[in-house]
């Protein structure tokens, strides 16, 4: 079973916590804490809360439960323009999502102090659900996501191999110059993404440039799409905000390809025009393990 606040729609609060360990714990030591967080496995207590690990931390206790190809984010992504996406890997992510702030901030605290003796904090961020399904640009955010239906299919490693019931978790937060997108007009933003502002209808193949933000986040492979899973949503105040990228596959090649076509480091070296007024300043790949591997390092119940 997959961990189901990967597919919890509708929260409109979130928190985002990454640790370090520190150099006196175990990667054991990590994912024992983790797993032993209040209720991590399902939603309970008014937040849904989904857990990864880095790679290679995993496979120190897991060796069994890693898909094959999944790493770190260790080196940056260099593009066209002097483009950087920056890695930023840390050693644990935890995400905590839920109806109303209080409680996301409470359940927050909670987490940092249960692992307060293995891990220290190295980022937090907090999120939240933008004029329902937009981003910060004032586009859908998510149009071509899966529905429920099909999305374990896209974001779980399927049965029979290695970490079957996991997900593959690509990170990154986004700055927006939102002044800059905001003063292009209408017909030019939708030029930039792909799609028209108001109903996010995609752009037909006459008009759509092989530059836009549609163009370059598709991944096909022999005329097929190969989809991921997307749970973004908005950072920040009105002076400095975002979107977070929060993005599940089944197979972590999709997400990295998709990243290097946005970068202009892939195949036909075009860049995306939305990073001209998006800046990524972190990037990280989680492993996120299914309900039965990270239940087994759960601590037992007591009577």
């Amino acid at each position: 079973m997959t961990q189901p606040g990967i597919f919890g729609l509708g929260t409109p609060e979130h928190c985002y916590l990454e640790f370090s360990l520190h150099q006196d714990a175990s990667a054991a030591d990590m994912v024992k804490a983790v797993a032993g967080l209040s209720d991590p496995l399902s939603t309970g207590g008014g937040v849904n809360l989904v857990v990864g690990f880095r790679p290679e931390l995993w496979a120190q206790v897991a060796p069994d439960e890693l898909p094959p190809d999944v790493r770190s984010f260790t080196e940056p992504i260099i593009g066209t323009d002097g483009f950087q996406m920056p890695a930023t890997q840390r050693d644990a992510w935890v995400w905590v999502a839920g109806g109303d702030r209080t409680a996301v901030f409470n359940n927050s605290r909670n987490v940092i102090a249960a692992l307060v003796d293995i891990a220290s904090v190295a980022s937090e961020v907090t999120g939240w659900g933008y004029e329902h399904n937009r981003d910060l640009t004032g586009f859908i955010d998510g149009t071509e996501n899966p529905s429920l239906l099909v999305a374990p299919n896209v974001a779980v490693v399927g049965a029979g191999g290695p970490g079957a019931g996991s997900s593959v978790l690509l990170f990154q937060q986004w700055r927006h110059d939102s002044d800059a997108f905001q003063a292009l007009p209408v017909e030019e933003q939708e030029r930039v993404i792909g799609r028209t502002k108001a109903d996010s209808v995609e752009l037909g193949e006459d008009v759509m440039p092989a530059t836009s933000h549609v163009s370059r986040t598709v991944v096909e492979e022999d005329g097929e799409e190969l989809k991921i899973f997307r749970r973004n949503t908005a950072y920040g105040a009105a002076t400095e905000h975002g979107t977070m990228f929060v993005g599940f596959s089944r197979e972590q090649r999709v997400l990295d390809i998709m990243l290097r076509r946005m970068a202009g480091a892939y195949d036909d070296g075009l860049r995306d025009e939305l990073t001209r007024y998006s800046t990524p300043v972190s990037g990280a790949y989680y492993l996120i393990p299914s309900v039965a591997a990270l239940s087994r390092f759960a601590p037992e119940d007591e009577d």
